[in-house]
């Protein structure tokens, strides 16, 4: 599964850098098969680093251990949600601001026949791995942080004082990882392309509202 990418993100600036771009996504494209295979716990940075033919020096270069690299992939769409958050129309409401920049982030990520299938195995690894869900929920909640304060800089917000972007960018991070853990608990899954995420998520995320304010019954 590639990376996403933004619009922000630089031209390539010459052969040196696509190469440390290709020997880093192949590192990560290596630990994901090896931890699939072996499990997390079993696979050594060594035996990564064999797989893509380079040292374990080369390896530290790039990732401070397995742990980093099995989450590299959510850290960069992490990385590019917030960039397209802070992009996205001033018009656009909180809400509808967070549900764009999703849909840019599962936009820019290799839509090809392989692309489910890859997101499902790295959520299943995640779920299935008590370290790497730990690190995960831990990322979550740095992220959480950092998006409420986004969205408190797009709405003339302090974040100490009015308590609306803190809740939003939490209950907004639990419905994703909600649509992630339905998407990776559907039999059909592996059959679909990132498509499918979409709508998926999409549909969690228009069940929010009337979740909220509602009546149930």
């Amino acid at each position: 599964m590639a990376m996403p990418t933004t619009a922000a993100d630089p031209q390539p600036v010459g052969l040196r850098e696509r190469k440390k771009r290709r020997t880093r996504d192949a590192l990560v494209d290596a630990a994901h098969r090896l931890f699939l295979c072996h499990g997390y716990g079993r696979t050594t940075v060594d035996e990564i680093a064999s797989e893509v033919e380079v040292s374990q020096r080369t390896f530290f270069r790039y990732f401070a251990n397995k742990e980093e690299v099995a989450l590299a992939v959510l850290a960069e769409a992490e990385e590019a949600f917030l960039e397209f958050l802070r992009a996205r129309p001033a018009g656009e409401n909180p809400l509808e601001a967070m549900r764009g920049a999703v849909r840019e982030v599962w936009q820019a990520v290799d839509r090809g026949q392989d692309s489910g299938p890859a997101a499902l195995e790295l959520f299943e690894l995640i779920e299935s791995t008590p370290t790497l869900l730990a690190a995960h929920l831990r990322h979550a909640i740095q992220q959480e942080v950092e998006v409420a304060r986004i969205l408190a800089d797009r709405e003339g917000l302090d974040p100490a004082v009015d308590l609306r972007p803190r809740l939003l960018a939490a209950v907004f991070g639990t419905v994703v990882r909600i649509s992630h853990l339905a998407y990776a608990a559907d039999p059909d899954a592996h059959r679909h392309s990132m498509d499918g995420m979409l709508a998926l998520i999409e549909r969690h995320f228009d069940q929010l509202g009337p979740a909220l304010a509602g009546s149930w019954r």
